[in-house]
């Protein structure tokens, strides 16, 4: 653990952290319900305040951040003293989201609430392709006694249309693209197992045997143990890097499914995880059990992401 660097302490949840060029990140708080930004010496700047649970960050081709809002969660103590996310009131949950906000004002626009008759429940993570267009996740809500299943989206370049990708998985969490932009990686939070997607056209999974329930996609990899699945980066080299709670680590996952190293974080709630500094061969990764926002050297760098760092 000596590698780990602590660049702020004290956020509230931390989640989706953006490295941007002039070296500062920009995360969610999805606890305060900020968008905001810490500076390399610890200095946090409020970007935005959004009202429900800003989750996923991502930069835009319009050098705007959109925002994964997954309409709020309810707030209870956890293990270590960490204060965890749990269900919702009806008060508390505003209903899912996918947003932008402009990193100048503040300025924040509400893009979709729905794809067709179907409403958000709970986006998650997100990830932009070349082309413009954006893929999504959303976890959904788990309530006392029952949950909603997962899905992934895609909202086709400009904004114009939002289209379902997939719909039916056990709760999806972090999502990332092959360097190549032919596979879409997604996470699944209580199963601990990572999906691959072929990509037809932009925003669509070409057919594939059915497994089991309809999922059209390979499973490629699993952990074994308690252990789950949050957001994920992908590296140069094509590994994903899923960060993995219980555990406390980042589970570094090649692309045909070999666990490569798991390294651990000294947090087990461990949310994400993102690439910045020179050759992108620093990991900046959410501890949000601890609220910290923490950076160490990694051995490998990580993919350049549309629109931020090419």
């Amino acid at each position: 653990m000596s590698n780990v660097r602590v660049i702020a302490s004290d956020l509230q949840f931390p989640e989706g952290p953006v490295v941007m060029p002039d070296g500062s990140v920009v995360l969610a708080e999805i606890r305060r319900q900020t968008l905001t930004r810490v500076y390399p010496d610890g200095r946090k700047e409020i970007v935005a305040k959004i009202p429900g649970g800003p989750n996923g960050a991502a930069l835009g081709p319009d050098g705007k951040m959109y925002i994964c809002n997954n309409g709020g969660f309810g707030w209870a103590p956890g293990p270590g003293g960490a204060i965890m996310p749990g269900a919702p009131s009806a008060s508390e949950y505003i209903g899912g989201s996918l947003q932008r906000v402009d990193l100048q004002t503040g300025k924040i626009e509400t893009l979709f609430e729905k794809c067709g008759d179907n409403p958000l429940k709970g986006p998650n993570d997100l990830v932009f392709d070349k082309l413009g267009g954006l893929w999504f996740t959303d976890l959904g809500k788990r309530r006392a006694r029952d949950l909603d299943v997962g899905a992934f989206y895609y909202m086709k370049p400009g904004g114009s249309e939002l289209v379902e990708a997939m719909h039916g998985m056990l709760p999806a969490n972090g999502i990332g693209l092959s360097p190549d932009e032919k596979t879409v990686y997604v996470a699944e939070t209580p199963t601990a197992r990572l999906w691959a997607y072929d990509i037809g056209s932009p925003g669509e999974i070409k057919p594939g045997p059915v497994i089991y329930r309809g999922e059209r996609g390979r499973p490629i990899a699993g952990l074994g143990g308690y252990q789950m699945f949050d957001s994920l980066g992908v590296e140069a080299s094509g590994n994903v890097c899923v960060a993995t709670l219980v555990s406390g680590c980042i589970s570094v996952i090649a692309p045909d499914g070999k666990l490569v190293e798991q390294i651990p974080t000294g947090d087990n709630v461990t949310t994400n995880i993102a690439f910045g500094g020179p050759d992108l061969k620093t990991a900046y990764i959410t501890l949000s059990g601890k609220g910290q926002l923490v950076a160490m050297d990694w051995p490998r760098g990580g993919l350049p992401l549309n629109f931020l760092n090419k």
